[in-house]
């Protein structure tokens, strides 16, 4: 089993506001372009990004937004949804 992540003091956590902590945590598990194509069919990964955006809604007082994206982390949790295909992938040859 592994070992828990050693979290920051709570004192240096104070140096933040809840938003930038959400900010931050909404940076952290974001999918970046680079990770995209090994990530995006990640379940656990593409709920996490959406929990973590619902929170910044929350905090940014749009309850409407964060119930989308709670919406689409469960989801994603309980199978319902699945990744697009890529738009740099599907479709070959077809042009309008």
């Amino acid at each position: 089993m592994s070992q828990p992540t050693q979290l920051p003091k709570s004192s240096q956590l104070n140096e933040f506001t809840t938003l930038e902590l959400a900010q931050a945590l909404m940076e952290r598990l974001s999918i970046s372009p680079n990770d995209w194509h090994r990530l995006k069919s990640n379940r656990n990964s593409r709920a996490s990004e959406q929990v973590a955006a619902a929170i910044l809604y929350l905090l940014k007082d749009q309850p409407q937004e964060a119930v989308v994206r709670l919406e689409q982390a469960v989801g994603w949790l309980d199978k319902s949804i699945s990744a697009p295909p890529c738009p740099t992938h599907g479709d070959k040859g077809v042009r309008s």
